[in-house]
């Protein structure tokens, strides 16, 4: 069994389609491991149309190999997105037997349940295939990166305009000159392989003129980062089963919604991510903004607990918390946890 070490901090590595230098100082058979574990995507029948919240939070215990950054690919989440609901916990030595929360639940994107709908703060791809006749819809999610700083993920409606296997990538002018102001040298052209950061699948999208791009990584402990120079980077294993299933033409939304609320059997259930402006940077919380689409989404007949609302809306980790509840069903609020 390997000695376990301790890892440098992930470098602020380039985008989408860049050479990525991982600092780590772990042995290779560590590495190795991580960039080799599967993950969990999980498909999710809707058995209600009007059905908003999916799967289910579950906790863990580590052993002695486990880094938070396998769990996360294991578990099909983004890394941060784990680091961040198990405050203090080493993410590359967690003590062995330490229980974390793996955070499981989500509350579907708004709007139209159709084509592939990315959430930029939620670092989260949803894909609604189209249903058989006669069968529920279903829904499958999965964690990606996105653009981060000047080089932002645009927003709104786009489709796939082709599919390659084993892209070729060219690293735009730009790319080369960002690299090049750092010392590294890009060549003009990276073919298949291990090396080529754009994975071995590429979906691309009409966007931007064709410049913007769903696809794999050669680097996958970074996925759920805002790292990419803007285009959507997801798991290897996650692309290659996502690829096949989606034709050229399909319906592609990026939304940028930090808040995501719904009404489940009488309550109030909010999750929240932390929010981020247009070029993917943090952003800080418009509290009106927030307090009005809670009151817009509660209607009269919601009792909300406007307190514990705010401390949730502050943490923004994701998990899901119930911060109302229906009047003729209890005039009391949320209990202390707040967790639905």
């Amino acid at each position: 069994m390997y000695a376990r070490q301790k890892h440098d901090k992930l470098g602020a590595g380039p985008l989408c389609g860049s050479v990525v230098t991982l600092k780590v100082v772990a042995p290779i058979a560590l590495l190795a491991l991580i960039l080799s574990l599967p993950s969990r995507a999980t498909t999710y029948t809707l058995t209600d149309p009007q059905q908003q919240v999916i799967g289910e939070d579950q906790q863990v215990v580590t052993v002695y190999e486990d880094t938070l950054y396998d769990l996360a690919r294991k578990y099909s989440l983004g890394s941060e997105e784990l680091i961040r609901v198990n405050p203090g916990v080493d993410p590359w030595l967690p003590p062995t037997g330490t229980v974390l929360t793996i955070p499981g639940r989500h509350i579907l994107p708004p709007g139209p349940r159709e084509g592939i709908v990315v959430n930029l703060p939620e670092h989260r791809l949803y894909y609604f295939p189209k249903s058989k006749k006669g069968q529920p819809q279903q829904v499958v999610t999965y964690p990606v990166s996105i653009g981060k700083m000047d080089w932002h993920t645009p927003i709104g409606e786009t489709h796939v305009i082709a599919k390659q296997k084993d892209p070729t990538w060219y690293p735009t002018e730009s790319v080369r000159a960002e690299h090049a102001a750092a010392g590294e040298i890009l060549p003009a052209k990276v073919p298949p392989g291990p090396d080529n950061p754009l994975g071995n699948r590429a979906l691309r999208l009409a966007a931007g003129q064709g410049t913007y791009l769903i696809h794999g990584t050669n680097n996958p402990i970074a996925v759920g980062l805002a790292v990419t120079h803007g285009c959507i980077r997801m798991y290897p294993e996650d692309i290659e089963q996502l690829f096949p299933e989606i034709p050229v033409g399909e319906k592609v939304r990026i939304i940028n919604e930090p808040m995501k609320l719904a009404r489940v059997e009488g309550e109030l259930v909010m999750e929240v991510h932390p929010p981020i402006d247009a070029q993917g940077q943090t952003a800080p919380v418009d509290v009106e903004q927030f307090s009005s689409h809670l009151r817009e989404v509660a209607g009269p007949d919601v009792a909300i607990h406007w307190d514990y609302a705010l401390e949730v809306l502050a943490r923004a980790d994701g998990l899901l918390a119930t911060v109302g509840l229906e009047a003729d069903l209890n005039d009391a609020g949320p209990d202390s946890s707040g967790q639905n």
